[in-house]
């Protein structure tokens, strides 16, 4: 299933395909704990960096045009060991959805702080913003896919890497299959994680979701789908 990203008719009409690899960032610390993350700017930890190398490895024989990464640093120091040390456009629309005041929380710890805002989260409304700053779901969307217009409108017909987080793809991957914004995600979204998506007169399609190949070997990681934990 594909959907239309709300492109105007004259950007359909000046559009060509355009190649995304879109991937998440390597392994953190606070991954394997099981911590909201959102915006808070966590570095990689050393399974995390294996992970980088082992995609670096992986990506030797692809060509890119551009590389975006999110401005969060375990976005930008995935891309930069990835890539080799091309120059990387950051760019602060592909960060993680803000999760507010429950950041550098774990599961446990947020039942018991905040029992009532837990109990909220597992309803996964997509209009319920956490306090404190946080986005609802739709508002997260929304800023995705702007960040994805504004990235084909610049660079039409190009092939570019994208290294960004859990969260945006799973807001590529609803957008992309028609998938509602109310749940859980349900998709598969490894720590480096290829995935390849197209975009073409103005609607998305997902080409290949999830190869993770190059980590055999490495430890197994986190389930944090459950917890929303990105």
């Amino acid at each position: 299933m594909t959907v239309d990203i709300g492109l105007s008719s004259i950007e359909r009409t000046i559009a060509i395909m355009t190649e995304l690899i879109v991937m998440r960032h390597g392994e953190t610390d606070w991954n394997r704990q099981q911590r909201f993350q959102g915006q808070i700017d966590v570095p990689l930890n050393a399974v995390g960096l294996a992970q980088a190398e082992r995609l670096a490895q992986r990506l030797q024989r692809e060509t890119f045009d551009v590389v975006v990464a999110s401005d969060l640093q375990r976005a930008r120091a995935t891309a930069e060991v990835a890539t080799g040390g091309r120059d990387i456009a950051c760019e602060p629309l592909w960060r993680e959805q803000s999760f507010g005041l429950v950041e550098g929380l774990d599961a446990p710890t947020l039942i018991e702080r905040h029992p009532q805002l837990w109990e909220q989260w597992l309803l996964h409304d997509a209009d319920y913003a956490l306090p404190g700053g946080g986005e609802s779901v739709r508002v997260f969307h929304t800023r995705v896919l702007s960040a994805l217009q504004r990235l084909v409108q610049r660079h039409n017909g190009a092939r570019v890497a994208v290294f960004t987080h859990g969260g945006v793809l799973d807001m590529l991957w609803r957008a992309s299959r028609g998938e509602p914004l109310h749940g859980p995600r349900v998709c598969d979204i490894p720590n480096t994680g290829i995935n390849r998506m197209r975009w073409r007169d103005g609607v998305l399609e997902i080409l290949e979701w999830a190869d993770a190949a190059h980590l055999e070997g490495l430890p197994e990681q986190p389930d944090t789908t459950p917890l929303g934990v990105r």
